[in-house]
């Protein structure tokens, strides 16, 4: 696996790097060596938090853990990381692109899946056109974290949602 890391308001030290190489060296099983794992090392107000995303074709498998030790971030984030590999097998190696990502020891591995991923709501709308910020606005009176409509300038699907400290995020679909 190649790996790709980056600090935020951290100094990313030769301990912090080497418990990175060792703990998320431990996916290698289930990896090729051309698969590239980004991981940022961050503090903010005194907690420590990890992210991993691994970009495979067709889908991504992140993880972020937050402690107050940045070591102990690390191992929860490769233990989450190893059981949503073993748990979402064969969804996430369903389309052939995916599975040149992976190496034939995970691919013939079985696992024990855990319980299916059960939608147990089903909720229909009208998507109104509206612009980001109206969509912000419709999303707080609604007292949601997120919010679906159509961007009337651009007439895709996005969704708005809440961010820590009181900002917002605007999801559109890359295509």
């Amino acid at each position: 696996m190649r790996y790709v890391i980056k600090g935020r308001n951290i100094e990313l030290t030769e301990g912090l790097k080497a418990a990175v190489y060792e703990k998320i060296g431990k996916l290698e099983k289930y990896f090729n060596q051309n698969t590239e794992v980004n991981v940022t090392l961050s503090v903010e107000k005194g907690r420590q938090k990890i992210e991993v995303t691994i970009p495979v074709r067709g889908t991504i498998i992140r993880s972020e853990q937050v402690s107050s030790d940045m070591y102990v971030s690390i191992d929860l984030v490769e233990e989450i990381i190893e059981r949503q590999l073993k748990k979402y097998k064969s969804k996430i190696t369903d389309k052939n692109q995916a599975r040149e990502n992976f190496t034939k020891e995970y691919m013939d591995q079985e696992f024990e899946e855990d319980e299916a991923v059960k939608i147990i709501r089903t909720k229909k709308f009208a998507v109104k056109p509206m612009d980001p910020e109206e969509a912000c606005i419709q999303m707080e009176l609604l007292g949601h974290g997120f919010y679906v409509f159509s961007n009337a300038e651009t007439g895709e699907v996005n969704v708005v949602y809440k961010r820590k400290g009181n900002t917002y995020g605007l999801i559109e679909p890359e295509i």
